[in-house]
């Protein structure tokens, strides 16, 4: 009995030391997010543990535990219908909102979802719900694209599926069989979602044979680039729960189908040295002292080698592949984007790569909205349903949809 009464304030001690991260005191709900942060990192580790024995890819049991999981939390409208259709090729979710008898069309959001090119789903109920509640407060169709992920497909594989089912919808006749407005229609998404959006929207606006163009792009603290691992957000969140530095790295490194030995070079930029050619096209373009307000830059110093390695963009052409980092586009193409809203966080790795490309876009001429949330964290907008609900996500959640309701 003694040594049980021992050994519970120390598995207690071990436990909130598991949990406890120095969070900044702007966060929302920390102790929240430190008890969502743990559950994640204990999964990730079981999921490690269970790829080092070659039992199966992590990825792929880490993608099956969130989804039994998240069946549990799921929830249902009877005023929207879903559907799961095939769109040439590729499988989407229609949400579609019950007609009104004085409209004849409607509006319409094309929804990528996010997870690092390699986790959830468009059936999720994470994604289910946010969809659903699109298509009932702006009255919209919202199709939701199923791409395929890592590691069963690898970079463009993903781009290349958000672009077909795109395109497929974009057709007149579909759109005449959803009675959609063809003047009225956004592409959007969140983190990796947000990366295929822009890259999606990108390629349209360079098809001169599209009959049918999007209105507005909706990005979600896209991640954008590979370019630079040590852009201010980066340093001054590396450690941040959900989505610290190294994990993002190790996203990029499966998205483009790498070796993770490759991720030390990575992130200390060694891949876009000075001395490496294939990179010195694209540093102005991603020139954060130019790009990002001084709140964003504080005092963060750039960190770019002298010497690096030309092996690894060799290895790893996508690294400065535009439809992999849509942030290397040059000024032409930006200028041709639509109308764009931009959500930020601050305690986010990819606060910067939203906030850079929304400074390259207006240079270029496009409308932008930047909407920025000091005391928000990577993901949190699909966090609104118990257990995984935060006041960050509907605020962030409900500042989004009211841009689509007054802009689509």
């Amino acid at each position: 009995m003694r040594a049980a009464w021992l050994l519970l304030p120390a598995l207690a001690a071990l436990s909130a030391y598991y949990v406890y991260l120095p969070l900044p005191g702007a966060v929302s709900d920390p102790w929240k997010l430190m008890l969502l942060d743990a559950t994640f990192r204990a999964v990730q580790q079981t999921c490690h543990l269970i790829h080092y024995l070659r039992l199966s890819h992590h990825l792929i049991v880490l993608n099956y535990l969130i989804c039994t999981f998240d069946k549990l939390k799921s929830v249902s409208s009877e005023d929207i219908k879903i559907t799961d259709a095939v769109f040439d090729g590729v499988e989407v979710r229609v949400f579609e909102p019950p007609a009104k008898g004085d409209e004849s069309l409607k509006r319409s959001v094309v929804y990528i979802h996010g997870g690092g090119w390699a986790l959830a789903s468009a059936r999720t109920s994470l994604y289910n719900n946010l969809c659903r509640i699109m298509a009932e407060s702006l009255n919209a169709v919202v199709v939701s694209v199923e791409y395929r992920l890592v590691p069963k497909v690898c970079f463009p594989e993903q781009y290349h599926d958000a672009l077909r089912a795109t395109k497929h919808f974009l057709q007149p006749d579909v759109l005449a069989e959803y009675s959609v407005d063809p003047s009225r229609i956004a592409i959007s998404g969140d983190s990796a979602g947000g990366n295929l959006a822009a890259a999606v929207c990108q390629q349209l606006s360079k098809d001169e044979d599209l009959p049918v163009r999007p209105k507005l792009q909706a990005l979600i603290y896209p991640v954008l680039q590979a370019f630079d691992f040590n852009t201010p957000s980066y340093q001054q969140n590396m450690n941040m729960p959900v989505l610290p530095r190294y994990v993002m790295i190790n996203y990029w490194i499966d998205y483009i189908n790498g070796n993770y030995d490759l991720a030390h070079e990575l992130l200390i930029n060694n891949h876009t040295a000075l001395n490496v050619g294939r990179a010195l096209s694209f540093r102005a373009r991603l020139n954060w002292t130019s790009l990002l307000p001084p709140s964003f830059k504080k005092n963060y110093k750039p960190v770019v080698q002298s010497t690096g390695s030309e092996a690894i963009v060799e290895r790893l052409p996508a690294l400065l592949d535009v439809r992999a980092a849509p942030l290397l586009a040059d000024d032409a193409t930006l200028a041709r984007q639509p109308r764009t809203y931009m959500l930020t966080c601050e305690n986010d790795v990819l606060r910067d790569d939203g906030a850079m490309y929304a400074a390259r876009l207006e240079r270029a001429g496009v409308p932008v909205t930047l909407d920025h949330f000091h005391d928000c964290f990577h993901g949190c907008m699909i966090f609104t349903v118990w257990p995984t609900d935060f006041s960050a996500g509907v605020q962030t959640r409900n500042s989004y949809i009211k841009w689509l309701d007054e802009n689509l």
